[in-house]
């Protein structure tokens, strides 16, 4: 780990915007985009604060206290706890499994309170018993797990639910991907591909806000869509 001083950059920082200033943006908000990243992204922040805040409520408890030297020292941007091959598992109060959370390596740095992770890799499961996985190189959270990035080859898939064909799959990819939980908003300001059954999309960047059900794709925006067998003649 590179030592950074006495003050690192943030973590969170603002992210460039969306779009250039004063520049074209490209908004897709068809029926069936809207319906795609609704149904791909509903229960995605909700089960990753989850699965992230089981994970920052283990870190409190069995992190150990510094001593009162330590604590009087300047901190630096270095981990204070390292965990490899970690899995978070929570369940329902029925036993049934909720979310599990893996990483090959996992570090908390006490000056930022962040959490990184290494190929995380996160499966969860609704009410319904539909499917949500995620995977990237690396994942980093704020300590109360509000803000996730997924960076590095970031992959979000939604699997068919009970009763679904293969065509509801719903596919999520970008080299980087940020989740606010609280909020219920996922966004990226760079490239994404979203695939269906019914095709794909391709996009420059993606802003989505569940709680206001609005998506948008915005830069250069392409695609293929097979026509629906209702629409076929």
């Amino acid at each position: 780990m590179t030592d950074r001083g006495d003050s690192p950059e943030p973590p969170f920082a603002e992210l460039l915007p969306l779009a250039p200033q004063g520049g074209a943006r490209e908004a897709v908000g068809g029926p069936w985009t809207a319906r795609a990243l609704d149904h791909l992204l509903r229960y995605l922040p909700v089960l990753l604060m989850g699965a992230l805040a089981a994970l920052s409520w283990w870190l409190v408890k069995n992190t150990p206290v510094p001593g009162d030297t330590k604590a009087a020292q300047a901190l630096r941007h270095e981990p204070d706890y390292t965990m490899r091959g970690f899995s978070v598992v929570s369940y329902t109060p029925s036993g049934a499994l909720r979310s599990r959370l893996e990483g090959d390596v996992m570090q908390h740095y006490p000056d930022t309170d962040t959490i990184e992770v290494e190929g995380v890799r996160l499966r969860a499961v609704d009410e319904t018993g539909r499917v949500t996985l995620g995977s990237a190189q690396r994942a980093l959270s704020n300590g109360d797990a509000t803000q996730v990035r997924l960076t590095g080859g970031a992959r979000v898939i939604r699997e068919p639910g009970p009763g679904e064909g293969p065509s509801a799959r719903l596919e999520i990819r970008g080299e980087f991907l940020e989740l606010f939980t609280e909020t219920e908003r996922v966004r990226s300001h760079l490239p994404v591909t979203l695939f269906t059954g019914r095709g794909e999309m391709r996009a420059g960047s993606l802003d989505y806000s569940h709680l206001d059900r609005i998506g948008q794709l915005s830069g250069r925006v392409s695609g293929e869509l097979l026509a629906t067998p209702q629409a076929a003649p």
